[in-house]
């Protein structure tokens, strides 16, 4: 992607006004117009799976996998970034992206999950998390205000500094739930590891990647659905109820 000669539009107010360009008095362009006019001018380009309409008029996104592009209907500029829906204001390339990379529950590896659950455990929900993230810690203070839950946080280290080392302590613990909410709620230093343990670090860092979770927290709820950082416990809760119809 490095050679495209790309457009690059990351203001909301640049974007809305590509919708009001008057295109050169062209044939209607259509999925076959773009593709091949991409294709031609730019041989290097990635396969595109997908091309579908925008709410933009003349907007188009361009799928190649779960990455996202945007083009107008001649395939003549190539559009890099976010497009925001501004009354909502939601991010709907995340939120394209998030339906993309979903995550089945079912085939997550809990074995590789530090396990904490209040009354029932019934309802479940993932969290993807570094030691040294502040927005991990407080949004593991809200979680602990939810009922009937099982959490399974699957320890991220990718903040640099000591998270490897901290995260394989509070792994390798006698009780790692323990050491990890003595650590996130309490500031308990978890005491440090020595000689051999095995540790899940790297495959789920391969996960993370597989999934493009560039940030922590990361949630994923049981009905798949997933959100980049901390989310209010009000829609935790909403979103823990969605997930269970």
């Amino acid at each position: 992607m490095s050679t495209l000669l790309t457009l690059r539009l990351r203001s909301w107010l640049a974007l809305a006004a590509l919708a009001t360009v008057s295109w050169a008095p062209l044939a209607h362009a259509d999925e076959a117009q773009i593709r091949k006019n991409l294709a031609e001018r730019l041989p290097n380009f990635p396969a595109i799976d997908e091309v579908s309409k925008t709410a933009i008029p003349g907007v188009y996104e361009i799928r190649m996998g779960t990455e996202i592009l945007y083009t107008d209907e001649q395939g003549a500029y190539l559009i890099e970034g976010s497009l925001i829906e501004t009354k909502s204001r939601t991010n709907l390339t995340e939120a394209r992206i998030n339906k993309l990379t979903a995550i089945d529950f079912k085939t997550l590896p809990l074995k590789d999950a530090i396990v904490w659950k209040s009354g029932t455990g019934a309802r479940r929900i993932a969290v993807f998390a570094d030691p040294n993230c502040g927005y991990c810690r407080r949004f593991e203070a809200d979680l602990q205000k939810l009922k009937d839950v099982t959490v399974y946080t699957f320890l991220y280290p990718v903040l640099g500094g000591d998270s490897p080392q901290k995260s394989r302590d509070i792994w390798c613990a006698k009780d790692s739930s323990k050491a990890w909410l003595g650590w996130m709620l309490r500031n308990e230093q978890p005491a440090r590891t020595m000689g051999a343990c095995e540790t899940p670090m790297e495959r789920n860092l391969a996960m993370g990647r597989k999934y493009r979770i560039n940030g922590t927290p990361a949630v994923i709820f049981a009905d798949g659905t997933r959100f980049p950082g901390a989310m209010p416990l009000e829609q935790i809760e909403k979103q823990l109820i969605a997930s269970s119809k």
